[in-house]
């Protein structure tokens, strides 16, 4: 018989959610005592090579405020093919194509083992995945050549039918027409000026999307590809060509200045490019910087090198002259792509700092990369980027786009909010607590981007008295557009004894130590410090 630990370790490796308390309080006033808060780390993505996809539908409560799926914690009545769920305790009725089951004859989201199933599910037409790489040209020669090598490289690892863009910066912006035969040709932009996707719209000529703004993937815009954006298999050749082509930004640099860098500038038309095309679909700007920006919007530092970048002390003291104004570009340029459901990557390359503190956001809202390194042609980089477009056994990468996390509880418990790559939605509902921690005031939260080692901190908060043997439960439902040509959608289901009374197993604190992400442990220590300021002020024994 496996040990207290061995079955929390077991659950864990079977459901990727690990507790901070594997036994919950029993009451409200109970769980005001606890210094730690009571929560919850999720790994949507992790890989369960048992698990079979189930090619079906899920079944919902027909209760039009609950909607939670069918779970082995549910009570079912054979007999009548009735089930109970187990949230609101409405008693719903199998549809005909359960018509067959039985004690002896169960499907599978009724079994223990699948207490996290996956579900795929054909909903419209597919999307395709979009790249868009943002280049800068403003570096050395060799850096320069590292860099465009391995974006060649990049392109045969990318699906077919996945589109691809390319836009370059240095003192100016270069958005660069793709498909044109025996021709480079693109539309060149001021790296002083801000545009606006309607502005941006206008002056490249494009069509208004046919799909409209909404919380996850919308109907295909039409075309599916544009002079910007195109299929990789039908313009493989011409831009490993331009590619190959790329030249260091041709502007002189005088002795004693800094390259005129127009980051700000450059990201901000790759968000609006993406924002007028392809809205609410599955797209990743690869941003690839050697150099801090030092005009336009979103600079971090001038152009003279006597004048340094902004130092920790500078930060502190509120001397930072520029970081105020390119934190709230680059905070406007996340909400637009978060909005949208697309994902920022950085890699910036470079001996000196690059202005990363300033660009966080658009990484932590949007579920990029933020990747740091000495130069683009060092191996930390390279096999970095390569890993990047790591593919699992089925031929689909390790990644996942525009999901949705969905929380329900039971009666007993509220979700207070989450800490991690997600944005909230602002669904209201009956679970959701009054006192947020993280990104709270929501039960659903889109994440623009995540891979298999993705992982939040869910945050509860025990509401109701608990009596006997009562469970407080809840429900982890994550659908999300992958790489190949369906749409699985997770449905995960973790139920907590809570115990009445005050025994010792109530008290008991246990961290199981996870092989396959060691860091877990150290992570949830910095989430609950965090999450509750009660930690840092020393409150409690335990």
């Amino acid at each position: 018989m496996a040990t207290f630990p061995e079955y929390i370790a077991q659950n864990e490796e079977r459901d990727g959610v690990r507790f901070s308390w594997n036994v919950w309080p029993s009451s409200r006033l109970e769980a005001t005592r606890m210094v730690v808060p009571v929560a919850a780390l999720l790994t949507p993505l992790k890989e369960r090579p048992d698990l079979p996809p189930i090619q079906y539908e899920p079944v919902l409560c027909s209760r039009a405020t609950c909607r939670a799926v069918l779970n082995p914690l549910c009570q079912v009545d054979y007999r009548a093919k009735l089930w109970a769920c187990n949230f609101c305790y409405q008693r719903n009725q199998f549809p005909p194509s359960y018509a067959g089951i039985s004690e002896v004859n169960q499907p599978a989201e009724l079994l223990p083992q699948f207490s996290t199933i996956e579900y795929v599910v054909q909903r419209g037409p597919q999307m395709p995945l979009v790249f868009l790489y943002v280049v800068d040209t403003c570096m050395e020669d060799e850096d320069l050549q590292a860099l465009k090598e391995s974006l060649q490289m990049s392109l045969s690892l990318l699906p077919p039918t996945a589109l691809v863009g390319l836009i370059t910066f240095g003192r100016m912006v270069q958005v660069h027409e793709l498909g044109c035969e025996g021709i480079s040709k693109s539309y060149v932009f001021r790296g002083t000026k801000d545009l606006n996707a309607k502005q941006l719209q206008e002056m490249l000529g494009l069509a208004k999307p046919a799909a409209s703004q909404g919380r996850g993937p919308q109907t295909a815009p039409q075309p599916l590809s544009n002079r910007f954006l195109q299929p990789v298999q039908k313009i493989d050749m011409n831009l490993t060509d331009l590619l190959g082509e790329l030249q260091r930004d041709p502007w002189p640099v005088t002795q004693g200045k800094r390259p005129l860098r127009s980051l700000g500038v450059a990201m901000s038309i790759a968000v609006g490019l993406l924002e007028c095309t392809f809205p609410n679909t599955g797209a990743r700007i690869l941003t690839f910087i050697g150099g801090p920006a030092t005009q336009g919007p979103g600079m971090v530092v001038g152009d003279e090198l006597k004048t340094p970048i902004r130092s920790w002390h500078d930060i502190e003291k509120d001397n930072a002259k520029f970081m105020k104004k390119a934190t709230k570009h680059y905070e406007s340029l996340a909400n637009r792509a978060s909005t949208n459901g697309h994902i920022i990557d950085i890699y910036a390359c470079a001996l000196d700092q690059t202005g990363l503190l300033e660009m966080k956001c658009c990484a932590n809202h949007t579920g990029g990369y933020m990747v740091m390194a000495d130069s683009f042609n060092t191996s930390l980089f390279k096999q970095t980027f390569q890993r990047v477009f790591t593919k699992d056994v089925q031929g689909s990468f390790k990644m996942a786009f525009a999901a949705t996390l969905e929380v329900k509880t039971s009666r007993e418990i509220k979700v207070s909010g989450a800490i991690g790559p997600c944005v909230s939605l602002n669904a209201k509902g009956p679970c959701v607590s009054e006192n947020e921690i993280g990104t709270g005031g929501t039960c659903q939260w889109k994440i623009c981007g995540l891979d298999p080692s993705t992982t939040l901190a869910l945050y509860f908060e025990v509401v109701n008295q608990v009596e006997g043997r009562a469970l407080g439960a809840g429900l982890l439902r994550c659908p999300r557009t992958r790489t190949h040509l369906n749409k699985p959608a997770d449905t995960s289901t973790r139920c907590c004894p809570v115990p009445a009374g005050d025994t010792p197993t109530n008290r008991s604190y246990i961290f199981v130590h996870n092989r396959n992400n060691p860091n877990v442990s150290q992570s949830y220590s910095r989430l609950c410090h965090t999450g509750d300021p009660r930690v840092e002020g020393g409150a409690g024994q335990n």
